[in-house]
């Protein structure tokens, strides 16, 4: 059990859910060690009180320095994008960079290692019952960088629970919430509904879940998770449609009501990828793996995290509000959008 004031590392603390982890650990009186990527944008540490280490996660001396003097790590840093100019990137940062953690960890003696993986390395089994940690994948639908390199990724981390590192693995849905910056893939669907860029929809189901209560699953699988097992931590199971009826009534802009069919969303993504991102070498306008994702019905149980861990999640409303918040405070969204804008006084039901 941790004691309040142990030093504890986050990488990748600046990001999306790295953030939201960090404020949660000092809110619970732990001292957090941030590991940030050299350049990073450090804005959503302002303000905290923290020990702040600049390291490459690829850099195994950097590592091992960040954890020397922690009693638990969480593992969050990650390439979390569709597309990249390299693919080979994405193994650099999401496996490699797993393995220094792991070696850096097991080196240091540290007492538990809480790893973030993601949902995207199940089984889902289209309309059937919602996947748990159990559902095994198919690999050949493991698609794109992404979804490949987090699944080696896990591997590493099953393998070295078996040679004892006690480590515990937490498997988010689809986060949405304030500071997500770059914005992540799930934030982009928000950004995309405010700024007008989704003129209709496809037949797919999204597990909509607040950071914050991703953010306090993590705590959790520190503090009562057991060595080798997974948690999902999600939240509400909602298809795209009934998202966009939700972001929809907050903010008084038009419901995308133009049924997209999985045949055409994939054609335009496989010429967006071909013309811009292989041609072009930028990145795509719709990356081929997000597509082959929106065309996915991704629903979850979260079951086992609500049993184990005493999980919990708040409605999924609160996260569509809080991320279409953030963005149009932040000045994410175009200036023809934010004047139509009538936020609802009262959180939709969801």
């Amino acid at each position: 059990m941790m004691d309040k004031g142990d030093r504890i590392l986050v990488t990748g603390a600046g990001g999306f859910i790295g953030s939201a982890l960090t404020r949660a650990l000092i809110g619970d009186g732990y001292r957090v060690v941030a590991l940030v990527e050299p350049g990073g944008n450090g804005r959503n540490l302002e303000g905290l009180d923290l020990d702040r280490v600049t390291a490459d996660i690829r850099d195994p001396t950097g590592v091992r320095e960040a954890v020397s003097g922690c009693r638990a790590v969480f593992h969050v840093a990650a390439m979390y994008r569709f597309w990249a100019a390299r693919q080979r990137d994405f193994y650099d940062v999401n496996v490699l960079g797993t393995r220094h953690v792991i070696e850096a960890a097991a080196a240091a003696g540290i007492e538990r290692l809480v790893f973030t993986s993601t949902v995207g390395t199940l089984g889902l089994d289209g309309d059937s019952a919602p996947a748990t940690e159990t559902s095994f994948p198919d690999v050949g639908h493991l698609f794109g960088s992404y979804k490949r390199s987090k699944y080696v990724a896990e591997h590493e981390v099953l393998r070295a629970a078996a040679e004892g590192l006690p480590v515990s693995l937490v498997l988010p849905t689809f986060p949405l919430g304030p500071r997500d910056r770059v914005p992540t893939p799930s934030g982009r669907l928000v950004l995309d509904f405010l700024n007008g860029r989704m003129p209709g929809y496809v037949d797919t189901v999204l597990n909509v879940v607040h950071v914050d209560d991703v953010a306090r699953g993590h705590v959790l699988a520190l503090e009562r998770g057991a060595v080798g097992r997974s948690y999902i931590l999600g939240g509400t199971n909602l298809s795209l449609r009934e998202l966009l009826g939700v972001l929809a009534s907050l903010t008084g802009l038009p419901q995308p009501n133009l049924h997209v069919p999985r045949p055409l969303t994939l054609g335009a993504a496989w010429l967006s990828e071909t013309v811009e991102g292989r041609l072009l070498r930028r990145q795509p306008t719709i990356p081929l793996e997000a597509a082959r994702m929106s065309t996915t019905r991704m629903a979850f149980d979260d079951s086992r995290a609500r049993e184990e861990l005493g999980y919990q999640s708040r409605p999924s409303a609160e996260a569509l509000e809080d991320s279409a918040r953030w963005f149009y405070d932040n000045g994410y969204v175009r200036p023809g959008r934010r004047s139509r804008l009538a936020w609802s006084p009262q959180r939709a039901e969801a």
